[in-house]
């Protein structure tokens, strides 16, 4: 178990690393408030946990792969957190339907996302 927790824990510093950078382009640069950032990175994340659970049920990756991959790297890449701030903040400022088309689309994208890193990497 302790060698579980230092994968996570690796693999988490890792994600959180590699999200930082990949939001760098998208602070402040917006017209109009709206979390690219975070969205794009949430729906990367998601399209890479379907290809790696793919992976995982044809055999490829090792549960401790898996550890370190899908509970550290992108448990520490995406961020439920930020999605639902942004989503109540924007709510809160009198900005609605954009809360709803960022749930929306983050919900619906990141499943979809999901799937089709399952669809194609199953064959």
């Amino acid at each position: 178990m302790p060698k579980l927790i230092l994968l996570a824990g690796a693999g988490s510093f890792i994600g959180g690393a590699l999200r930082f950078i990949a939001g760098i382009p998208f602070q402040n640069k917006s017209l109009f408030y709206f979390p690219h950032g975070t969205l794009i990175i949430n729906l990367v994340g998601c399209f890479l946990i379907g290809v790696l659970f793919t992976f995982t049920e044809k055999g490829n990756l090792s549960y401790e792969w898996k550890t370190f991959f899908v509970a550290g790297v992108l448990g520490g890449f995406t961020t439920f957190s930020a999605f639902s701030v942004e989503t109540v903040e924007m709510f809160r400022n009198g900005l609605m339907l954009r809360s709803i088309l960022y749930a929306s689309i983050s919900v619906f994208g990141g499943l979809a996302a999901t799937i089709l890193g399952i669809y194609l990497f199953k064959h």
